[in-house]
């Protein structure tokens, strides 16, 4: 993304040697047309969008042997489990276990050696063993793609920065409830937090 910031802001992080990918809750209840969270009431190609790239996303960190992690929320059936969050936003509750519907089902098929992560909140790090795991396999590079750009991207990609690792947000690859949802907090992780970057340029650096 271009810096609209001057030099206060939007300095490059850039990548490091050991990327993994991080596809963050692409579950039905964002996808199909009346899921709890459908991303295309305002855009309707959104989800094609995101789905389309994810795939060439996820597609090229394989033939590339770059780790891929998929994240998905999960709670128990009474909610014990989701704390304010779920009192926050009720239609959480699609994601307890035995809930109508199949929202939680990854909209991809995940390869069969990607990692699958259960979470309960925004944060794929908050509260699970992703950051431990990463560094484990000696990744440097945390690439985020995935829903919904405001809230579990965004979560996952500055909780990426404070654990140490370089945060990439794949700009195609994530998707929000309204366009302009997704534009500013891309450009606000742009300033801040990671590095946006266009699908060409990360499926650039994967098939090196």
């Amino acid at each position: 993304m271009s810096n609209p910031h001057g030099t206060s802001f939007a300095r490059r992080v850039g990548w490091g040697t050991r990327p993994a990918v991080v596809v963050v809750d692409l579950v039905r209840a964002y996808t199909e047309s009346g899921g709890p969270f459908f991303l295309g009431g305002q855009d309707p190609a959104t989800p094609g969008r995101v789905l389309e790239a994810c795939a060439a996303l996820v597609g090229a960190a394989g033939r590339a042997g770059v780790p891929v992690v998929w994240t998905v929320v999960r709670y128990a059936p009474d909610l014990s489990d989701a704390g304010f969050f779920a009192v926050k936003v009720p239609a959480l509750a699609c994601f307890a276990e035995g809930a109508d519907g199949g929202w939680g089902e990854l909209a991809l098929a995940p390869a069969a050696d990607d990692a699958l992560l259960v979470k309960q909140h925004a944060s794929s790090f908050a509260g699970t063993s992703l950051a431990a795991t990463l560094r484990s396999r000696g990744v440097d590079t945390v690439v985020v793609a995935g829903v919904s750009t405001s809230g579990c991207v965004r979560a996952t990609a500055t909780d990426a920065l404070a654990a140490g690792f370089r945060p990439v947000v794949v700009e195609e690859a994530c998707g929000d409830r309204t366009p302009a949802l997704h534009r500013q907090n891309l450009a606000d992780l742009d300033a801040k937090y990671a590095d946006v970057v266009p699908l060409a340029d990360a499926l650039a650096v994967l098939e090196v």
